[in-house]
């Protein structure tokens, strides 16, 4: 089959590439051509900006038709809009990438299923517009411009990634753990977490490509070992074989105000449980949970430290900053209640 994706050489998308390319299947990606990566070289490669509309479209008209397009870079509305436009009757079946994050949340009931109710808070922007994207693209399902599947990961990880933690995306925090540093931890670290590899992320995505009975079904690609925060940053100094973390908890509220632009992404997602039903993906992508979280991790930390790319801790002095104001403030509370 002729396969573009937009991206191709993002975390999921380079493990999906290679993958298509194994199968057989021609394998075009469209990009900025601005990342690094290693890309087999059968693939053929088509440069651009998919933000610019005109240009893009023109381009994927010229570019086309394609039997399955995967879209791995669709974060605005009007980048799917676009794409409608692009390939209405240009392609037999239309691969989204969605997320997790587009659910209410507290969900209703936990593990979280397909069907469960898709409207996360305008404060959470990349939740939110996401939420959007997958109703332009069941329209244009539902009109017949092609076949939609939605593929929903959750929190993704692998050799090339960043490893999430709760104030963010750098790596300052794993040297934290490497040196024994305390480790910010929200709430009082119990909210379910699941994680992972790309790789099997990715398998699910090949699985999908020309696959009828994915046609305007929405599946879960997610982790299978439900940790606690707590057990989440205790996994990571063990694979990094580093000691035991000392875990400072502080409750969500209070870093939201503390740290309002670090905290967000903890505010509005990570202090729920994040656990989800992978039934439907099991059934119809073959979805496997193949890589444990300590086997994953150690991967995805040694791919960082060959390449340097674990910051120096003392570059975010905010960090103990942070720590030692909390500490401060229990001790005041606790001579306060005991006077």
């Amino acid at each position: 089959m002729d396969v573009l994706i937009i991206g191709g050489t993002g975390l999921i998308s380079r493990a999906i590439t290679r993958f298509l390319v194994a199968r057989g299947h021609a394998v075009t990606i469209y990009n900025r051509g601005q990342r690094q990566a290693q890309i087999p070289e059968e693939v053929n490669r088509l440069y651009g900006d998919r933000t610019e509309y005109k240009t893009f479209e023109a381009k994927m008209r010229r570019a086309g038709p394609f039997d399955c397009v995967i879209d791995m870079v669709c974060f605005e509305p009007a980048d799917a809009e676009s794409a409608c436009r692009a390939f209405r009757g240009r392609t037999k079946q239309y691969i989204f990438c969605s997320t997790v994050d587009v659910y209410t949340k507290p969900a209703a009931c936990y593990p979280i299923t397909e069907d469960e109710r898709r409207e996360p808070s305008p404060s959470f922007p990349y939740a939110h517009k996401k939420a959007r994207c997958e109703r332009i693209f069941a329209r244009a399902h539902e009109r017949g411009a092609f076949a939609v599947t939605t593929i929903r990961p959750a929190h993704t990880y692998g050799p090339g990634g960043r490893i999430l933690h709760t104030l963010g995306f750098e790596t300052y925090f794993l040297d934290r753990i490497r040196r024994g540093k305390p480790i910010v931890v929200h709430g009082d670290g119990s909210s379910l977490w699941s994680s992972c590899h790309r790789d099997d992320v990715a398998r699910a995505f090949v699985q999908a490509v020309g696959n009828e009975d994915t046609f305007g079904r929405a599946y879960h690609v997610t982790g299978e070992e439900w940790m606690t925060w707590n057990r989440y940053h205790r996994g990571m100094a063990q694979a990094m074989d580093a000691p035991e973390p000392t875990l400072v908890h502080i409750p969500t509220d209070l870093l939201t105000k503390a740290l309002p632009q670090k905290a967000m992404w903890c505010a509005e997602n990570f202090r729920f449980n994040n656990i989800f039903d992978n039934s439907a993906a099991r059934e119809d992508l073959a979805f496997s949970y193949t890589i444990p979280w300590l086997e994953g991790v150690r991967s995805a930390v040694a791919w960082l430290e060959e390449h340097d790319e674990i910051e120096r801790s003392e570059t975010y002095p905010f960090y103990d900053r942070l720590i030692a104001a909390w500490r401060r403030l229990g001790e005041g509370m606790a001579r306060h209640v005991r006077a």
